[in-house]
């Protein structure tokens, strides 16, 4: 069954469908051709792109991780803070691939050993093509002002409700005495969060001081955001742990809040390509393998199986706007994504408890690893949508 975006923003309510992508190898190559299409070789100390210009269009990166740690990769715009395109959690020895179209301009590619800090850049431009940009059929171009549009209205509606439910959960957990609300409020609020994710990674450094874990707070840098205060409402060992003051409790909640007001703002005037709809698909895919079907995102709460799911629905949501195009250009893909988009839903919705979701330590392995062999099996396809609609 195909939805429109336009749809899926009028609807929130209801629940999308998903899957997530493994290490393997990434999209199959676009029609960008050899002077598009680029390796990088990342190691521990370096990141070695195998050129550092490009004609405007759609650009592809195959990454191959040489290093000890797992790596990230990143298309960055000339500011050298917004994300153009991504691919995280590149483990040692693992080759994955990004495809992105890209303006003429400025831009930096970087490759973040460890996934920790700003990353090793290097300078890269795009010129402006000869051939000029392929002109789209007006059949086509519907289609893409269609998925565009619906897109923009979703990812503007779930941050609004980001924003409200936030406020809510921030004026509960100051309160002090309403724990048990604050905790049963927590994974209903981060819901939205987690279907816009990629959406907020794009505004640099707004992602790690909201959703960044204790685990991958580096030496001596201020650890906030929603984990931090997860961790105060959930301590793992109550004996041990020493509970925030009421006052930190205010710092901590208020400049949470202050910067899902950021993200609201900035969301608010932002436009979206039909790539960034295909790599945002991927990406939130991603965020499930990374975190949600390992049980290391909810670390005290448990509560990982709504992130999940919150993935799965903005993945879903991204897909369904460009699935037209890909019905048009692979069909046979499309039917394939459905197909996995659904299975992996059937075995999502046997977890669910009342309004919720089991706790992920509530699962069996089986159940554990039903759900991984689902999200592995989703990716090989899911790695493929970019090259099927730029």
């Amino acid at each position: 069954m195909r939805k429109t975006l336009i749809a899926a923003g009028l609807l929130l309510a209801t629940p999308a469908l998903a899957a997530c992508t493994d290490n393997s190898t990434g999209d199959d190559s676009s029609d960008g051709g050899g002077d598009r299409a680029f390796t990088v070789a990342s190691t521990d100390d370096a990141c070695e792109v195998s050129g550092a210009e490009a004609p405007s269009g759609a650009l592809k990166f195959e990454v191959t991780n040489t290093g000890s740690q797992v790596t990230e990769f990143y298309l960055l715009a000339e500011d050298g803070l917004r994300i153009l395109g991504e691919v995280e959690n590149i483990g040692p020895g693992v080759s994955r691939s990004l495809t992105v179209k890209a303006p003429a301009g400025d831009y930096f590619t970087a490759c973040k050993p460890g996934m920790k800090g700003d990353g090793i850049r290097n300078a890269f431009t795009v010129t402006q093509s000869e051939d000029g940009e392929k002109e789209l059929s007006a059949s086509d171009q519907e289609l893409v002002d269609e998925a565009l549009a619906g897109y923009k209205l979703y990812v503007r509606d779930q941050s609004a409700q980001l924003l409200e439910k936030t406020t809510q959960f921030v004026e509960l957990y100051k309160a002090g005495d309403k724990d048990d609300e604050a905790r049963a409020l927590y994974p209903v609020a981060r819901t939205h969060w987690e279907r816009i994710e990629t959406v907020a990674e794009s505004f640099g450094d707004l992602d790690p001081k909201m959703d960044l874990r204790e685990a991958d707070v580096e030496e001596g840098a201020d650890w906030t955001g929603w984990h931090r205060l997860e961790k105060d409402l959930w301590p793992a060992d109550a004996g041990k742990y020493k509970a925030l003051t009421p006052a930190q409790r205010a710092t901590y909640a208020d400049d949470l809040l202050a910067n899902t007001q950021e993200l609201d703002d900035q969301i608010q005037g932002l436009d979206y390509t039909v790539d960034q709809l295909a790599n945002g698909s991927r990406g939130l895919l991603e965020e499930v393998a990374a975190g949600k079907v390992t049980g290391e995102e909810e670390f005290w709460s448990h509560t990982d199986l709504y992130d999940f799911q919150a993935n799965v629905d903005g993945a879903r949501v991204a897909f369904e706007g460009v699935e037209p195009i890909v019905e048009k250009n692979d069909p046979d893909l499309a039917d394939e994504l459905s197909t996995q988009f659904d299975a992996l839903q059937v075995l999502l919705d046997a977890q669910r408890e009342g309004d919720g979701f089991k706790l992920y330590t509530d699962l069996t392995p089986e159940e554990i690893k039903g759900l991984s062999d689902a999200v592995n099996a989703l990716s090989e396809p899911l790695s493929r949508l970019t090259a099927a609609v730029v």
